[in-house]
């Protein structure tokens, strides 16, 4: 299988999130440092205000800045990183295939093997899950849900993003293969998940090949159509041509 993943993209966005950790950790810093200096330093009126306003504005912005690198390190630090867990779940797909990895946003993950195009939708999150329909919800306490505030760690809507996923690809192969049909998946790339599924319609499959449904089974089990990609060598080049930079 031929992986093709966005190495540009993945050391910007983790950057960013180390980054906006240090520089929030700063801004907190300074902003303790200021409220020590008004009870240790000058005691004018005029001072203490200074001092207030100063903290009121920068404290906020640290706390927004803080969440905003917890959302980036869940997306791009957290172990097991998704482009790996997927890459291991495909294990024993045909070597004809191609995986593409964040270069098709909203669609991050794409595959083109001989059993479909496949967009993947990941959810990282850990933990008892429930899915029925397209409604998704973590089970945990009060307290779980209290600091999941913080940890930025909701499932959102990974039916209506894998919908959004498999338009956008349509679109781009619409002028290219317009009779291929694209498929979307839903893949649970940590190995604590477990996801009680009564009723979904997408796919959600574990990576781990230990549980069940797993990508690896789903592949086997879905028909493979003779073994041939659904799209020509000429129509994947075409596809590539119009959305991986040219150095790929």
């Amino acid at each position: 299988m031929r992986v093709e993943t966005n190495e540009r993209i993945m050391r910007r966005n983790r950057k960013i999130a180390q980054y906006s950790f240090f520089v929030s950790m700063g801004v907190w810093l300074a902003g303790l440092g200021v409220s020590f200096s008004g009870i240790f330093g000058d005691d004018s009126s005029e001072t203490l205000s200074l001092i207030e306003v100063g903290v009121t504005l920068t404290l906020p912005f640290a706390l927004i800045l803080a969440l905003f690198a917890v959302y980036m390190t869940n997306l791009w630090i957290r172990e097991p990183r998704p482009e790996q867990a997927i890459r291991e779940g495909l294990k024993g797909v045909s070597n004809r295939s191609v995986l593409y990895h964040y270069y098709h946003a909203p669609a991050k993950h794409v595959l083109i093997a001989p059993q479909g195009v496949f967009v993947m939708v990941v959810r990282w999150q850990s933990g008892d899950m429930t899915v029925n329909g397209d409604s998704w919800r973590l089970e945990r306490g009060a307290f779980g849900r209290m600091t999941g505030i913080f940890r930025l760690d909701g499932l959102g809507d990974p039916n209506g993003e894998a919908e959004r996923a498999v338009e956008y690809i349509k679109r781009i192969l619409e002028p290219i293969a317009p009779d291929v049909d694209v498929d979307a998946l839903i893949v649970l790339t940590d190995p604590r998940a477990d996801a009680d599924i009564t009723d979904s319609p997408i796919p959600v499959l574990y990576t781990e090949e230990k549980r069940k449904p797993n990508l690896k089974t789903f592949m086997r089990k879905h028909p493979a159509k003779g073994g041939d990609l659904p799209l020509t060598d000429e129509q994947i080049e075409a596809f590539e041509k119009a959305t991986l930079p040219e150095s790929s």
